[in-house]
């Protein structure tokens, strides 16, 4: 007898679920080992999620950043190394979406992240400036249709497993180290010779390893915008909301879990509340506020996007900063107070109440920008801009 089989939910919550399933079942070996979580974005390929913030026209879904957010979320509670790489080839995607329709090279270039389920990297960050992406030292050269680039990149995140690296330098050697631009490289188009190791605390599967970045390409892949323009429009929000979505699915599986546990106490003394209830209330409000600060930021940059100037305020970077700063500072709470619910069976590995990857993870939240740089940029801009005090979305 014939069966019709009813096709899989196509939706982007179900196909991130189902790439998550998988995500959870290596996270721990990721960690363990320090590896890139290959099955999981051979998922995310499998399941076409790489490619779904490039615009219908050019072969994607024109997914919103609220959407992938979500997303990100969706993937933390399972492997936060997955949401992590997920999170930075999206935000790199942004770039590409929002400051590259003007350039035939650049839309081609979309259509084959689409169609190929292409992974971005991201090279910003340099030797002899510290984490300052504002800011570069080594300048593309440009010989009539082609450019070249050595850079002394400490941080390249999964570079050896990308098809493609973004990667910011000075305009021209005579240019100042803020008068910046942005290049596409294709794999083929580099070479990476590693200069440092990603052995780390947490974000251990991220393989964020150092590398000299020696590349020649086409001019014409060069951003035509200035990288001022492009971190400002699409790189600081994106940033800012793709990380606290990863870092709320982080915290959420944390407490999760410690909710498990209160249950299972419960049930073992029946009418009597577990020690840990009151904690559990306790952390599920500081949840909630995370929650709550995240979709503020993503409603604010939703209502923003499509206003360049208003993109470039001083008060939407503050208010984006403070996204950042909310979200990374309360995410270690709560996961540390989910710790304490869960005692020893937290602090323990191979149990199903297990926060030690968590603990470990979310500590990288407030090193990515460095908090202390962010707030320094907020104070600065708050000398000159009045605070917001409005409930008004």
């Amino acid at each position: 007898m014939n069966m019709s089989v009813a096709p899989p939910d196509a939706t982007l919550t179900a196909r991130a679920s189902r790439v998550a399933t998988i995500a959870a079942r290596h996270a721990d070996d990721v960690d363990t080992a320090g590896r890139f979580p290959i099955e999981a974005i051979d998922a995310l390929r499998a399941e076409r999620l790489l490619g779904i913030q490039v615009p219908l026209d050019l072969g994607g879904e024109s997914a919103s950043i609220a959407q992938i957010a979500d997303i990100c979320c969706i993937l933390g509670q399972s492997c936060s190394a997955t949401a992590m790489i997920f999170a930075m080839h999206h935000i790199k995607a942004s770039s590409l979406v929002e400051h590259g329709e003007g350039s035939k090279w650049h839309m081609a270039f979309m259509r084959r992240v689409a169609a190929e389920q292409l992974l971005l990297a991201s090279a910003t960050t340099e030797g002899g400036i510290g984490g300052n992406m504002r800011n570069s030292i080594c300048a593309i050269e440009v010989d009539g249709p082609w450019c070249t680039l050595e850079k002394d990149a400490t941080v390249i995140s999964y570079g050896t497993h990308a098809d493609a690296i973004l990667i910011t330098s000075r305009a021209n050697a005579a240019a100042a180290p803020a008068d910046q631009v942005m290049t596409v490289f294709l794999k083929d188009q580099y070479t990476l010779e590693r200069t440092h190791i990603w052995d780390t605390l947490g974000m251990r599967g991220t393989c964020s390893d150092g590398f000299l970045f020696k590349g020649k390409a086409p001019s014409e892949q060069i951003f035509s915008k200035p990288f001022a323009e492009i971190a400002a429009q699409s790189m600081l929000a994106t940033s800012h909301l793709l990380w606290s979505g990863v870092w709320y699915g982080i915290a959420s599986d944390a407490v999760l879990r410690a909710q498990a546990f209160v249950r299972s106490a419960a049930r073992k003394s029946p009418g009597v509340a577990p020690p840990g209830a009151i904690r559990l209330a306790e952390v599920s409000s500081k949840l909630q506020t995370v929650k709550s600060n995240v979709i503020a930021g993503l409603k604010a940059y939703e209502s923003t996007k499509s206003d360049p100037d208003k993109l470039m305020s001083m008060g939407f970077a503050i208010a984006m900063n403070n996204v950042k700063i909310c979200s990374s500072e309360t995410i270690l709470e709560i996961v540390n107070h989910a710790m304490l619910i869960c005692g020893i069976m937290g602090y323990k590995n191979g149990t199903p109440y297990s926060l030690g990857r968590h603990l470990r993870d979310v500590h990288s939240a407030q090193l990515m920008i460095s908090n202390d740089r962010i707030l320094s940029n907020s104070a600065n801009l708050l000398l000159v801009q009045k605070q917001d005090t409005s409930l008004s979305i």
